[in-house]
């Protein structure tokens, strides 16, 4: 890139900077830099500091600073969704449904306009609807929902990022996903604390401190981006498999849900009103090309039954709904009964 050509993309930059709504401060302190790299270009200064500030302009006014969803708290809808979603579970429901409403009460009553609830922490094994009810919840305050995996998180930086002097320079986890939903106030699903690094345990611990504190999360810093974002509005909801590396203090921040495991008698009713209409209906099969024999029901859940959640059970189905499709369109037959004796054909 010739000098004209660097000088031209400075303008630009300029030009996108000043042309969106950013923090006053914000918007100074990255017009300062721009001048900077201006400066050294004149005498000669590296082409690769004008790449560094162009990542960063991009970042910055791609972030919401400023747009939000508007809350609609409506606890038969949100009732109405965990039961479309979850069958049985009547406590964990309860829970949630008394969670929404303290935080009515705090924006109806108190005029809150941060959350001062505590996050949601749900504790149990895989399958038992950790991450749907989070799902729910998201959709019970017409909120965005934006996942973070834990799972094999090696560093904290991944969380904050690494600062733009870093030759990996990059925003951490929270702004990415930020910038995904493009508002302030998403639902952020924290998933599988447990499942961090043990070497990178302690620091991620310390920066979740930081996001579930209301008195700090105010003012998140990535490192990156190096200035201030107001968490507070942030819907933080946790899942793990159990508490074992969960430190303390992170614990005493977030309200924890135990998830029970299912009884074969729940798996039967879910296997047969939620997850087969949801595989089917996914897959554009009506009931009258897919029937499963009642009788059917307690042969595919008893193997089952060592399992507390029902991913099993559903990979099952998915399976089952799979090759009924496949051979509907190779003209096997137009409907299929599946029962103990042709279930064979359909694992």
């Amino acid at each position: 890139m010739d000098d004209q050509a660097a000088l031209s993309e400075i303008t630009k930059l300029k030009t996108k900077l000043q042309s969106t709504q950013l923090p006053a401060n914000l918007q100074q302190k990255a017009l300062e830099q721009i001048e900077r790299i201006n400066l050294s270009l004149k005498y000669g200064g590296n082409l690769a500091h004008l790449d560094v500030i162009e990542k960063y302009i991009d970042w910055i006014v791609t972030l919401p600073w400023t747009q939000e969803t508007a809350d609609v708290i409506d606890l038969a809808k949100a009732k109405q969704a965990m039961d479309a979603t979850h069958f049985g579970l009547e406590k964990v429901k309860q829970r949630i449904l008394e969670y929404l409403s303290i935080y009515t009460l705090q924006k109806e009553q108190l005029q809150a306009h941060a959350i001062h609830t505590r996050p949601i922490f749900f504790v149990g094994l895989a399958g038992t609807g950790k991450t749907t009810f989070a799902s729910s919840i998201a959709q019970a305050l017409g909120r965005r929902m934006v996942r973070i995996p834990f799972g094999g998180l090696a560093s904290a930086r991944d969380l904050r990022g690494q600062s733009k002097t870093s030759p990996e320079s990059e925003p951490g986890k929270i702004i990415k996903a930020l910038k995904e939903v493009q508002v302030k106030n998403p639902v952020i699903l924290l998933d599988e604390l447990d499942r961090v690094t043990p070497d990178a345990l302690a620091e991620v611990m310390g920066v979740l401190l930081e996001l579930l504190d209301p008195s700090q999360n105010m003012h998140f810093t990535d490192y990156f981006i190096d200035y201030p974002f107001d968490l507070s509005n942030v819907l933080f909801i946790a899942t793990a498999n159990n508490t074992n590396n969960i430190a303390p203090p992170v614990l005493d921040r977030m309200e924890l849900i135990q998830m029970p495991s299912y009884s074969d008698e729940e798996k039967t009713e879910i296997g047969k009103n939620y997850i087969l209409p949801k595989y089917m209906k996914a897959s554009g099969l009506t009931p009258q090309q897919l029937t499963v024999d009642d009788a059917l029901w307690n042969s595919i859940v008893r193997p089952l039954g060592y399992e507390p959640g029902i991913r099993s059970l559903e990979r099952f189905i998915e399976t089952m709904v799979r090759k009924v499709a496949f051979k509907l369109v190779s003209g096997e037959g137009e409907n299929f009964f599946i029962n103990d004796t042709n279930i064979r054909e359909f694992k």
